[in-house]
């Protein structure tokens, strides 16, 4: 069994919400931490800033010459149109990632961040078969073409080829601290309610019944860091595919009435259908705009906070999701995210760093 002698790694996607928490994470542990990006923020403390474009080979070559990397954390991807430009794109995107590091460093373990859509499918197909629910890592993969297949097939071709160890992790939707993000429900959530307040609207669930009655889970941003670390460390975690959600389970129909309280807005009846917020909000930009200047916060754009459409993906499904973590118990991964303040502390530290307004008591 091999074991860990290297504390240097390279994070890859260091601006997103799972790259930027990994990283933190592995800065308070004490590692050398490489953040990579096509624009790397270049005052994070603890952070080397790494530019390249993925999509580029030589971009990529260039970026990691010289760089004594152990562990690679591949935390990226990008939108495209179609699932045929997913798979090629998002593809690309890894092998030349991985081509590149394999050649300048002798890697030991790269951790890959895919998703539940693992189970559900691609946008373009999702949900055409309804799996069991809870997800499990043993469930076959469906029959689409899905961009996480295709990286995690990268994956264990050059860890065959490379000799190094590999984990794949599965989280739902991610819950943390990150800005600029395009699926951050937390900060999108926070934005609709400081425009509800500000037009004096209710707060009004947007997605479908299902998701507003079925049981269902998330995924803290920082316990997805803290399972990264653990499989990057864990030789009897190494090779291995992990869900992780938080390890609780919640309504919608409950925890909607406990964000809208603690974000001080009302909240509007249920009316037994989607209202997405990609249409409540349409226009809202200069609300925003006069949310911004009202309360003295940091002028963020309202596209660069709020994720409608990643939002309304997840809240507008009409099949039950949550997920099972008894393989990572069985592992060792022991832990326990409470889901309801995943949200309230997020929403303090948007509120301390004035992202959004000030709570009024």
């Amino acid at each position: 069994m091999r074991t860990m002698t290297k504390k240097n790694a390279l994070v890859v996607g260091v601006t997103g919400i799972s790259g930027s928490n990994v990283a933190d994470l592995l800065v308070a542990e004490g590692w050398t931490v490489h953040g990579l990006a096509r624009r790397p923020p270049q005052d994070r403390p603890g952070i080397h800033p790494v530019t390249a474009d993925l999509l580029d080979p030589a971009s990529v070559a260039k970026a990691v010459t010289g760089l004594d990397i152990g562990h690679v954390f591949f935390c990226t991807w990008a939108r495209q149109e179609t699932e045929d430009e997913n798979c090629r794109v998002n593809g690309a995107m890894l092998q030349n990632l991985l081509d590149a590091v394999t050649k300048t460093s002798s890697i030991e373990h790269v951790a890959l961040v895919t998703g539940l859509k693992h189970y559900l499918g691609p946008f373009e197909s999702y949900g055409k078969v309804k799996p069991d629910t809870p997800f499990r890592e043993d469930q076959a993969r469906l029959p689409y073409q899905n961009f996480y297949y295709d990286q995690e097939d990268i994956l264990f071709a050059a860890a065959a080829r490379s000799n190094f160890a590999w984990s794949v992790h599965r989280p739902h939707t991610l819950i943390g601290w990150a800005l600029g993000n395009a699926m951050n429900m937390g900060v999108t959530l926070a934005v609709y309610a400081a425009i509800c307040k500000e037009t004096g609207r209710d707060f009004l669930f947007p997605g479908t019944p299902q998701q507003h009655e079925a049981v269902t889970d998330v995924t803290d941003a920082r316990i997805l860091a803290r399972q990264l670390l653990w499989a990057s460390t864990t030789p009897s975690a190494y090779n291995q595919a992990f869900n992780i959600v938080n390890g609780d389970v919640f309504r919608w129909r409950r925890l909607w009435g406990t964000i809208a309280a603690y974000l001080g807005v009302s909240v509007a009846p249920y009316p037994g259908h989607p209202t997405p917020l990609a249409e409540q909000m349409a226009g809202e930009d200069a609300t925003w705009d006069r949310i911004v200047e009202k309360h003295g916060l940091r002028p963020y754009r309202l596209k660069t906070l709020a994720s409608w459409w990643h939002t309304d993906a997840d809240l507008g499904r009409e099949l039950e999701t949550f997920t099972d973590m008894t393989k990572s118990r069985e592992f060792g991964f022991m832990d326990l995210q409470v889901t309801e303040r995943s949200f309230t502390e997020l929403f303090d530290r948007l509120r301390a760093e004035k992202i959004i307004p000030p709570r009024e008591d």
